[in-house]
C-alpha cells in the first residue's frame, strides 16, 4: 500500500455494484468545505427532524413512549458519539516526551478495540487495531495511541482508509517514518444483511519505513498473533 495519497480510477457504478463493494476515492475522509459551519446543536435538531420522518415513513408509531425519544437520541449519538471523529476539534492532542531510556526497539500497542460505521450502509464495523512504531527520539503515552484509533474510527469509514489514516497519524505525531498498523474487523453490512456471513473477518495493514523489512514485519505480526 503506497504511503502517498492514492486516487483510484473509478468508473460509473450501478446500484448493485455499490451494494457490497468497498470502492473509495481517497484516503482522506470525504468532507465538504462547510462541514463545520453549523453548530452541533443545530445539526442535532436537523437530524432529529429527518430521522423522525424516516421512522414515520417506516410506519412506526412515534406516540409510543418507547419510540418518541428515539429521533433525538439517534441525532445526539450521531453528532456527539459515533461520528464525533469527523470534527477536527476532537482530534487527540498528543503530548510528546523525550525517549530518555534510549529505547530503540519496536514498541507495540495491540488489541485496541474500536467501533466504527460502514460508510456504505451506516451499520457497525468493529474489531481490533494493532499499532507499532520505532521512536526517532520522542514517545507518547500509550493511551494516546488508543485515542488516535478511536478518533479515526468515529466516522463513516471503510477499513482500508481507517488503517492508513491511523498509520499516517502516528507518523505525523511522532515524527517517525517507521510505523506498522494491522486492523482485523467484523462488518455488520456483511453479517446482518446481504450475504449474511457471520464468521468472516477482514484484515488490512499499513507498513512504512523499517516495517517494510520482512524480518521486522514478521516480528510485528508474530507478536500480535501470539496468545
Amino acid at each position: 500500500m503506497r504511503q502517498k495519497e492514492i486516487l483510484l480510477n473509478i468508473q460509473p457504478l450501478s446500484e448493485d455494484d455499490f451494494d457490497d463493494s468497498h470502492y473509495l476515492t481517497s484516503f482522506e475522509t470525504p468532507l465538504r468545505p462547510d462541514a463545520f459551519d453549523v453548530e452541533d446543536e443545530v445539526k442535532i435538531e436537523r437530524i432529529e427532524k429527518h430521522f423522525r420522518e424516516i421512522m414515520n415513513i417506516l410506519g412506526l408509531d412515534l406516540t409510543d413512549d418507547s419510540l418518541n425519544g428515539t429521533p433525538r437520541r439517534v441525532a445526539k449519538m450521531y453528532v456527539k458519539e459515533v461520528f464525533s471523529g469527523l470534527n477536527p476539534k476532537n482530534r487527540p492532542n498528543a503530548r510528546l516526551f523525550d525517549n530518555k531510556y534510549n529505547y530503540d526497539q519496536m514498541l507495540v500497542e495491540k488489541d485496541i478495540t474500536f467501533y466504527s460505521h460502514c460508510e456504505h450502509h451506516f451499520v457497525p464495523i468493529y474489531g481490533k487495531a494493532h499499532v507499532a512504531y520505532f521512536s526517532t527520539g520522542k514517545v507518547i503515552g500509550l493511551s494516546k495511541i488508543n485515542r488516535m484509533v478511536q478518533y479515526f474510527a468515529k466516522r463513516p469509514q471503510v477499513q482500508e482508509r481507517l488503517t492508513v489514516q491511523i498509520g499516517k497519524e502516528i507518523e505525523r505525531v511522532l515524527h517517525t517514518p517507521d510505523v506498522g498498523v494491522v486492523v482485523d474487523a467484523n462488518h455488520m453490512c456483511v453479517a446482518s444483511r446481504g450475504v449474511g456471513d457471520t464468521n468472516s473477518k477482514t484484515g488490512t495493514a499499513y507498513f512504512s519505513g523499517k516495517f517494510k523489512d520482512e524480518n521486522i514485519k514478521r516480528e510485528f505480526l508474530n507478536y500480535i498473533n501470539a496468545r
